[in-house]
């Protein structure tokens, strides 16, 4: 049942891409001045269906209904004048506009003659006023924080007279600070009679902020229910199948000697991106969790740490010795990396499963030899990992873009915690958002598989955005703002007010 009368049905949309079915037969209702969470694992159907509501992909079965009226299917434009915004996890915006620049892009026909600025302000700055969202028209884009370029997605949204607004994981970047404001942003919208689809992997924020709950498993709507109805553990069984048991804070039993020190590092300038004197030390059998918003420097630092990148200033020692920039040989020396960008970084696309398995070990001799891949050890080292991080979905000799996004990082992670036979396991990992993205099956695998590397004897460095994730896992707790590191301290000394703060910028916040 919907909490309003309703402004949008969808009706047994069903579609197939090839042997998949990514929807099957899903029947669902929004009301007015609802907040709808659309919960479900990676590859459970959510995105298709969005990308069905929002005229993307057109369904093989089925049809939708907006306000009354029959919605057609398979374009954009017809769902963005029924009031239909979205506002997708990654930004779209130019950062060397402003904002009212931004907002108006693809608002003006074409042949429009003149462009209607005057009028874009005005009507800018009253949507602004009348939602809570106070902006300035004249800002650049590239000076905003990460929590106003949300606030102007929303606005770009209702710019265009949207009425039902997508949220696709809309806290994953901001700070606490920042959530709290947009959930209270959410409130005034809803107040105003705009209704939600809230879309996220957080399930203590689906309880709080949205009425129903929806949830898809394998592209079928397994469960439907009032929130105030159910329960975190209600939600994760039924996204998954069984029990998921969320990650809790297992402090380490013993911190060993200093596997990696920086001491006072900096780095070129890219735009945001950089390091201004960091100073951190990275234990035998712990975990460091930096914390900050992306584009802080982190980046900078896990590229830094493997290889990809020079220091301009400073030291950094690993094994006592100074730390080469050769990607090569550092996972020689123990450095494994688990990249942000699993897509364009972690993977190639197009070569099968097997060869990606061990592509940062090719030169090894237990895979190559005069230059010819002994392709038997190579197969049955990339079978071992498929088998122990439960890589599901595809065979060795499919290309790896086949896999789902938590099917691939496990395919990362096995890679990096896996060593040919007869070799030292990593001494070093630098896992760079390890679990972004994923549903909440994948992310307790892959911090589990973190806790257990750590306590083999690795120094574990853990970069994230998700407060949640730092807290549980880091053993010491440090906070990247504008390139600067905060001092790694225990963490029982933080609180999230405290990260949260720090993330923001303010000294001293722990």
């Amino acid at each position: 049942m919907t909490t309003g009368q309703p402004v949008l049905k969808l009706r047994h949309i069903s579609k197939r891409f090839g042997s998949l079915l990514a929807n099957d037969d899903i029947s669902l209702t929004l009301g007015a001045g609802e907040v709808l969470a659309l919960l479900g694992e990676n590859g459970a159907g959510k995105s298709t269906l969005m990308s069905i509501l929002f005229g993307h992909y057109v369904a093989d079965a089925g049809d939708i209904e907006v306000f009354g009226r029959p919605l057609p299917s398979g374009n954009p434009r017809v769902a963005l004048d029924a009031g239909i915004g979205m506002v997708h996890q990654h930004f779209t915006l130019a950062d060397n506009l402003s904002v009212l620049d931004n907002i108006m892009l693809g608002s003006e026909r074409w042949w429009q003659p003149f462009t209607r600025r005057r009028d874009a302000r005005q009507r800018l700055l009253g949507v602004a006023e009348r939602f809570g969202l106070p902006v300035d028209p004249d800002a650049r884009v590239g000076t905003l924080s990460v929590g106003e370029r949300q606030r102007v997605e929303i606005l770009k949204a209702l710019y265009r007279g949207a009425r039902i607004l997508i949220l696709d994981e809309p806290t994953a970047v901001l700070t606490p600070q920042e959530s709290e404001s947009l959930f209270a942003t959410l409130a005034q919208m809803v107040e105003q009679g705009l209704s939600i689809i809230f879309i996220s992997h957080k399930l203590g924020e689906v309880l709080r902020v949205s009425n129903r709950v929806a949830v898809l498993r394998a592209g079928k709507l397994v469960a439907e229910a009032a929130t105030a109805d159910v329960t975190q553990s209600q939600l994760a069984q039924w996204m998954v199948g069984h029990g998921v048991e969320a990650a809790t804070r297992r402090p380490a039993t013993a911190r060993g000697a200093v596997v990696c020190a920086l001491e006072r590092v900096s780095t070129p300038r890219r735009g945001r991106e950089y390091l201004h004197e960091v100073s951190l030390a990275l234990h035998a059998g712990e975990i460091v969790a930096i914390a900050g918003v992306s584009g802080n420097g982190q980046a900078a630092l896990a590229n830094l740490l493997c290889g990809t990148i020079e220091a301009e200033t400073g030291n950094i020692v690993l094994n006592g010795e100074a730390l080469p920039a050769r990607p090569e040989q550092l996972v020689r020396l123990g450095v494994a990396r688990v990249p942000e960008d699993r897509h364009a970084v972690g993977v190639v696309g197009d070569l099968p499963v097997w060869e990606n398995a061990l592509s940062e070990r090719l030169s090894s001799p237990a895979f190559s030899r005069g230059g010819w891949i002994r392709g038997a050890h190579a197969r049955e080292h990339a079978s071992t990992i498929v088998s122990r991080f439960d890589v599901r979905g595809a065979g060795l000799n499919a290309a790896a873009r086949s896999l789902s996004g938590g099917n691939m990082q496990k395919l990362i992670l096995g890679r990096a915690l896996t060593p040919p036979a007869g070799a030292a396991p990593a001494r070093l990992i630098v896992a760079h958002q390890p679990t972004w993205g994923l549903d909440i099956g994948a992310v307790a695998f892959v911090q589990d598989q973190l806790i257990a590397a750590r306590d083999a004897g690795a120094a574990v460095l853990l970069i994230s955005d998700d407060l949640d994730e730092v807290m549980a896992l880091g053993d010491r707790i440090a906070v990247m703002h504008a390139g600067e590191l905060t001092d790694a301290r225990a963490a029982d000394d933080w609180t999230r007010e405290s990260i949260g703060l720090a993330m923001a910028g303010a000294k001293h916040a722990a």
